[in-house]
């Protein structure tokens, strides 16, 4: 559990994430900006249906969410960590779509036009697995 305490306030500390899909023309990697559920199963993060990560979702909804704490200076590479969330992806429908926009909009007010546009969907990443890494290691915790 002290792993998932690392894990909590990294996701935290962050706004943005590196979002992968895979689609016909293979993977593809973009940045959104994330929020977290308290209980850390599971990843938000708003999207244009239109949008290239929506697609890539819809056919095949498995997706890797990286989120670090780099600063782009040379003590990165002995203090910098990331985590990796490996999981599902679906579009939040219904009431679940309400619970999740609370808990997105909390970490990111300034989003809220774009959440309640009619074109947006809101995507929940149902985690399976984190893996924690630093320079010399990397530790996994399975959820599910």
């Amino acid at each position: 559990m002290e792993m998932l305490s690392e894990v909590g306030d990294l996701l935290g500390s962050q706004r943005l994430a590196v979002l992968a899909t895979t689609g016909e023309a293979g993977p593809y990697s973009s940045l959104v900006a994330f929020a977290e559920k308290a209980s850390l199963d599971c990843l938000l993060f708003a999207t244009n249906r239109s949008s290239t990560k929506y697609r890539n979702i819809e056919a095949n909804p498995s997706v890797s969410v990286l989120v670090d704490s780099r600063l782009n200076e040379e003590s990165d590479f002995e203090n910098a960590v990331a985590v990796t969330a490996l999981g599902r992806a679906k579009e939040a429908l219904g009431d679940a779509r309400r619970q999740c926009a609370g808990v997105y909009l909390a970490k990111h007010p300034n989003l809220a036009a774009f959440v309640h546009s009619a074109g947006t969907a809101l995507i929940e990443v149902m985690v399976d697995r984190y893996m924690l890494a630093g320079f010399r290691e990397t530790r996994t915790v399975d959820l599910r």
